[in-house]
């Protein structure tokens, strides 16, 4: 199905890219629980990040991503104070849908695995590098900074 403007077109395609990442990653979901995660880790992500970070990733998300990551945020709220693995995979776990087949710690490393195969190295650098350390080692290994 077509919207008849190649920039949505463009969005919706390169969105569902992502999303099969994540459903990849997180079998026995299907594609609406991929979104489900991705939204839900997404938006903790970027409630831990400060403003300047939030702005440098969203500007790397496909243009359907990006408004789904921006959604609701509030730049004045500044970062969350979640350091460890434990506390960001509960805030997760509050955001995902019900009876979500697989741990908030899982969908979480699968959505940081899609953005890490997705992005920019340079970005996913900085991004890995506004966390705590703890957080940084949800993140494929590849990726992660000390």
């Amino acid at each position: 199905m077509s919207a008849g403007l190649a920039v949505f077109d463009t969005t919706v395609q390169q969105s569902n890219e992502w999303l099969k990442l994540v459903e990849a990653r997180l079998k026995p979901c299907d594609r609406q629980q991929a979104y489900g995660a991705l939204r839900a880790v997404l938006h903790v992500l970027r409630d831990r990040l400060p403003p300047e970070a939030v702005l440098g990733l969203s500007a790397q998300l496909p243009m359907l991503l990006r408004g789904l990551y921006l959604e609701g945020w509030r730049s004045a709220d500044g970062p969350s104070d979640l350091r460890s693995l434990q506390d960001f995979a509960d805030a997760v776990a509050e955001r995902l849908p019900p009876a979500f087949p697989r741990q908030p710690n899982e969908a979480a490393e699968a959505v940081f695995a899609a953005l890490a195969a997705r992005l920019d190295p340079g970005e996913v650098r900085k991004i890995i590098e506004h966390l705590p350390t703890p957080l940084r080692r949800a993140w494929p290994t590849e990726h992660q900074v000390a």
